[in-house]
């Protein structure tokens, strides 16, 4: 019997890798395979194109292709959620507007990285994407990448304002607490058995890939630190260096297509993959 909060998204909500061909061509085949496992394995739903999707990589013919793609084959069995964030917010905007067209059922869109807005710029920025889509909007908060750390006060008032602002993935170092007035998604792999404790609804996560049925027990535990302590050795050698490129070489080693990484993020090392093979041996992940 679960004992944490009803998301209208779901509960275990993966961040998937977009799989590239060895030409470096989105392999929608790759994807089709990658989907159908982690329906059979605990993901109610997935963020498409998203920071592990290798956005920044992808045009965006592509990304809204990807998402059209995932949502006409698996958006009758999976919840899709479109990346569709910027540091532009026209061009946030505009993705926002093709990825709704394109059948995603929500919005997460990040915080605006690089040129870092005060809150009343991130406020607007917010405001802008969520008047262009008639969708449930996620907002992201991922300061060690954007160099920008959303206040929760803020958040919860840009969920206030904006009526289909309906959630917050956090991906803020630490234990994320609950916001008023938003549904909260842990936005990183060690944090969710508390963040489920601290009244989230899910997580928006990575490991999930390959340990997504044991997460799903986790969130619905009246005991998750006990089922989560295995776990936590694979979600550390997912953070050997920069995401994806961890989660694509654990992939491979599980036997499904990951496909290739576009530079400027490269291969995971030998030593990162015996790394991730020592902890997937451990859960018997291996293939």
């Amino acid at each position: 019997m679960s004992n944490s909060p009803e998301s209208a998204l779901g509960t275990i909500l993966t961040a998937v890798v977009t799989p590239f061909s060895p030409d470096g061509e989105v392999d929608h085949d790759a994807m089709a395979t990658i989907l159908e496992h982690l329906i059979a394995n605990g993901s109610d739903g997935v963020v498409v194109a998203g920071t592990t999707g290798e956005a920044p990589t992808l045009t965006d013919d592509e990304q809204i292709d990807l998402i059209s793609f995932v949502s006409d084959s698996f958006g009758d069995r999976l919840t899709v959620i479109a990346g569709a964030g910027a540091n532009d917010t026209a061009h946030a905007v505009r993705l926002t507007e093709r990825a709704t067209n394109a059948g995603a059922k929500a919005i997460l869109s990040v915080t605006p990285y690089y040129n870092r807005p005060n809150e009343a710029g991130i406020h607007a920025h917010f405001a802008a994407v969520a008047k262009s889509t008639d969708l449930p909007v996620v907002l992201y908060n991922v300061p060690t990448r954007t160099g920008v750390d959303m206040s929760d006060d803020l958040a919860a008032e840009i969920g206030v304002r904006n009526s289909n602002v309906t959630g917050m993935k956090q991906a803020r170092p630490g234990t994320p607490s609950a916001i008023e007035g938003l549904d909260l998604y842990a936005g990183n792999d060690d944090s969710f058995a508390a963040a489920m404790d601290n009244g989230a609804v899910g997580g928006i996560l990575v490991a999930s890939h390959l340990v997504g049925t044991q997460m799903l027990a986790v969130a619905h535990s009246n005991d998750r630190d006990t089922l989560d302590r295995p776990l936590r050795s694979f979600y550390d050698s997912l953070g050997v260096t920069t995401n994806p490129i961890p989660i694509k070489a654990a992939l491979d080693l599980a036997g499904l297509p990951g496909g290739h990484l576009r530079l400027p993020l490269v291969s995971a090392s030998a030593a990162e993959r015996e790394t991730i093979a020592d902890a997937m041996r451990a859960l018997d992940l291996l293939a």
